[in-house]
């Protein structure tokens, strides 16, 4: 039998003046779902005209068009078997790694946000402290232990990535798990006890030799993968004539530095997927939904732009 994983949203049909009113501003809307996360009772009713993603096995139902992919959302339930579910809804469940970036901004953020509250609910099912099964509310915001009312609400691990820079270059770098001849900047998770400063500081040691100087946070984004994380984008740069990497090669396949112009140039560029006639990939950056290509944009429009010391 097919276990269908069912992921609400909150509709935005204005069936009422009462629900325009409510919706209106940002603080009666973010109240208002503050209220289904606690309420069980508001959110059952609001599951009665509310949109639903449908998943199996984390893997959303999408329909592929052209280039790109798109998130149904449906108002009824269905008890259908899978082959039969896709057929009738005319679609896939389709790995969300895949499809991430040919979905819309909004598909993208909120079936990411999914997927990691699916994973979640799937990995604590038990009470870390009595061993007895816990049970989640309504809305999926909180699992509580029946044994010793411990409540356990999903958490995201916080991971920093940073872009390094020289004044005049930055710093890519690139996993062997990356498609071929994608560079990004610099990624690692947080240490327990660490401030923001001190794990950026850690994580350009680590994978380059390098030390940073100065630094400056740039701005933060929800990444589903592998299990739900907090990116923290920060820019770096290190110490002068201190430029020489020493590469970490059990984190890392390559990494280089790369002028203003080559990485302004690969950024004009659509992701390539072909293969050079050398054998060799074509250098290209993560896609624009990507936090790490924020960062490197940002340091093409303005690469000398103020940064704070560590």
């Amino acid at each position: 039998d097919l276990t269908m994983s069912l992921y609400c949203g909150i509709t935005r049909r204005r069936k009422s003046f009462w629900c325009c009113r409510l919706l209106s501003t940002y603080v009666t809307k973010t109240r208002y779902l503050s209220e289904l996360k606690e309420d069980d009772d508001a959110c059952k009713k609001a599951q009665q005209t509310g949109a639903f993603y449908l998943f199996h096995n984390l893997a959303p139902l999408l329909q592929k068009s052209e280039h790109q992919y798109l998130a149904p959302q449906h108002s009824l339930l269905a008890s259908l078997q899978k082959p039969e579910m896709e057929t009738e809804l005319k679609g896939s469940f389709t790995g969300l790694r895949k499809a991430l970036f040919q979905l819309n901004v909004k598909d993208a953020s909120l079936l990411s946000t999914a997927q990691a509250l699916l994973r979640w609910h799937d990995a604590h099912q038990f009470c870390s402290r009595s061993g007895q099964p816990t049970k989640k509310n309504v809305a999926g915001s909180k699992r509580v232990c029946p044994s010793n009312k411990i409540i356990y609400y999903p958490q995201m691990t916080p991971v920093v990535i940073t872009l390094v820079s020289d004044g005049t270059r930055c710093l890519l770098a690139r996993q062997s798990s990356f498609p071929k001849g994608m560079y990004s900047a610099l990624a690692g998770f947080c240490d327990i006890g660490e401030s923001l400063e001190e794990a950026v500081r850690r994580e350009v040691a680590e994978e380059v030799g390098l030390e940073v100087e100065r630094l400056q946070y740039s701005a933060s984004q929800h990444w589903p993968f592998p299990n739900g994380a907090l990116m923290i984008a920060c820019h770096a740069t290190v110490k002068p004539g201190q430029t020489e990497i020493q590469m970490n090669l059990r984190e890392l396949e390559a990494a280089a530095w790369f002028s203003h112009d080559e990485v302004a140039t690969a950024l004009r560029k659509d992701n390539p997927s072909y293969q050079q006639q050398n054998g060799a990939f074509p250098f290209w950056l993560p896609p624009k939904l990507a936090i790490a290509h924020q960062l490197i944009k940002e340091w093409v429009e303005k690469p000398t732009c103020s940064i704070l010391p560590a």
